[in-house]
């Protein structure tokens, strides 16, 4: 009887080994680890970069992008800085310059992120692994969507677009129920002592009102802005390309006297209070960050008194 039992525990220790092991392969497969780098194919050609990045910087215009899919930034550029909407992404993230190398150097990215007209460019892919997008090459959310793919965050991007594209037409439908189907919207900006009017791709909201929520422009700002993205035009014809509804991008630091003249004050879309201030510098963008934001200020404002 002992021997009997002896046999049978050795046989249940055999057949458990049996079930807990498993091929050399699988395990190597297993243990093999992640790759530490992709390659992303750039306006330049394909570009080594690192698959998780952990330090990155942008020398011109994207860090709100790089910010909405949570990857670490140590460096941005002042425009980026100066945007109140990316404060609390930003608060220990430095000011950098394509000039000042040094700054870059100092930093020690992993990654560099700007504009194809960034200056130094050569020196820059000498500190770290650098792309660089053409502004306006491709639209907003496939420039978004490039970003994500850069980062190793593709379906996060792609996840931001479906939603953002669904939230924005709902509220574009409830505004046209509002406002009606033929109203139009102008998004105006004075800089630099020059008023600019913008097309449907140029920052200021301008992506949100008339690619997604369908909003009309005026004819006059078809015709002259929504090539180019922007017109720079005069107060005296600043009435001619004002809509039913006007967004004024607006910097408090610069001036903006041509609102006490009889001319702005006799635009329909003023005496029928129908101009929304923003603040131009949260608007200047076109970031998940910034668009969000957009969305949310066009809904208070056109829906406000609903």
């Amino acid at each position: 009887m002992r021997k009997l039992l002896l046999s049978m525990l050795f046989l249940t220790v055999l057949i458990l080994g049996a079930c807990n092991s498993e091929p050399a392969e699988t395990k190597a497969s297993e243990e093999k680890e992640e790759p530490t780098t992709i390659t992303y194919q750039s306006e330049e050609g394909p570009v080594e970069v690192p698959a998780d990045p952990k330090r990155v910087v942008v020398v011109s215009s994207f860090a709100g992008n790089v910010a909405a899919l949570g990857v670490n930034l140590v460096g941005v550029d002042s425009w980026s800085k100066q945007n109140p909407r990316y404060e609390s992404y930003l608060a220990d993230v430095e000011e950098v310059s394509e000039e000042n190398l040094e700054k870059i150097i100092e930093l020690n990215p992993d990654l560099i992120i700007g504009l194809s007209t960034a200056q130094n460019l050569d020196k820059l892919k000498e500190i770290a692994p650098t792309v660089t997008f053409t502004y306006g090459k491709v639209d907003y959310l496939t420039q978004h969507l490039e970003i994500g793919k850069l980062l190793n965050k593709e379906k996060e991007a792609q996840d931001w677009i479906n939603d953002f594209k669904e939230r924005a037409k709902s509220a574009g439908d409830e505004i046209k129920d509002v406002i009606g189907e033929d109203a139009t919207v102008s998004v105006i900006e004075n800089f630099d002592k020059q008023l600019y009017v913008f097309g449907d791709n140029w920052g200021r909201g301008t992506e949100v009102l008339y690619q997604e929520m369908g909003l009309k422009m005026p004819e006059k700002v078809k015709e002259m802005a929504l090539e180019a993205g922007y017109y720079a035009l005069s107060l005296e014809v600043l009435p001619e390309y004002s809509g039913d509804y006007v967004i004024f991008s607006k910097t408090a630091d610069q001036d903006n006297s041509f609102q006490e003249t009889d001319v702005y004050k006799n635009i329909p879309a003023v005496k029928n209070n129908r101009v929304f201030e923003a603040n131009a510098k949260e608007f200047y963008f076109n970031d998940p960050i910034s668009l969000d934001f957009q969305l949310e200020f066009f809904k208070d404002h056109f829906l406000g008194s609903k």
